[in-house]
């Protein structure tokens, strides 16, 4: 069985018993979280969330890009969020390269130049937290009186760390 199999065999049960369909589009808890796509992470899970709780943006990194900040855009000015919580995390794969290492990897697998995409890598964890922190902020398109939080997630033991 292929994993799109397994995917389907899984949603067949999980839809045999679901009952949330009459959920509002808004978040309930107002709420957007803007976090990594490591497989580790489980938001819903390490964060008490059930469907319909929150907006949960995620790419590499959990970084503030272009893309992440449309999104959290939509999801304050259209659907209601007051607050963006970013959470990075531990033994991130962002800390492995630079953009000259991935564009040079590129070049020679694909023999097509990468030089216009930032791929946002970083060096230091808590570092690339406030840098998307005072992204956010620094936006003319994300409110003032939006709350933003920075938090580290460590893959090893669960926890949040808070990073001011």
């Amino acid at each position: 069985m292929t994993v799109v199999q397994e995917f389907l065999k899984a949603n067949e049960n999980y839809a045999a018993s679901f009952h949330k369909g009459d959920l509002p589009m808004p978040p309930a808890r107002k709420v957007a979280i803007l976090t990594c796509m490591d497989a580790r992470i489980d938001p819903a899970r390490a964060l008490g969330l059930e469907e319909g709780d929150a907006h949960v943006v995620r790419n590499a990194g959990g970084r503030a890009s272009d893309d992440a900040i449309r999104s959290l855009i939509i999801s304050e000015q259209l659907l209601g969020t007051g607050t963006v919580v970013v959470i990075h995390h531990t033994d991130c794969g962002m800390l492995t390269f630079s953009n000259e290492d991935l564009r040079q990897k590129l070049q020679g697998e694909f023999h097509t130049s990468a030089d216009d995409i930032d791929f946002l890598p970083f060096k230091d964890l808590e570092q690339s937290v406030r840098e998307d922190i005072a992204t956010l902020k620094n936006s003319p398109f994300i409110p003032d009186t939006i709350s933003i939080s920075g938090f580290i997630y460590d893959v090893h033991s669960g926890k949040l760390l808070p990073v001011s």
